[in-house]
């Protein structure tokens, strides 16, 4: 039978916090896109226009 890990002494609510600090989720950074005003991820292609610093990369069909 195996033994399950068990905590020696319980872990006070001000160690248990300070551990979970750097857990909270950020939400992702966007920027308008300065050809089609899309919001996007900066320093990529935007996915709905296709242009890269007001120069077309990709050809988006729709």
């Amino acid at each position: 039978m195996a033994k399950h890990p068990v905590p020696k002494k319980r872990m006070s609510r001000s160690a248990r916090d300070t551990r979970r600090a750097h857990d909270a989720l950020t939400a992702p950074t966007l920027v308008a896109c300065s050809q089609c005003k899309e919001m996007k991820p900066p320093h990529q292609v935007c996915p709905h226009c296709g242009t890269y610093k007001g120069k077309e990369v990709l050809k988006i069909e729709a």
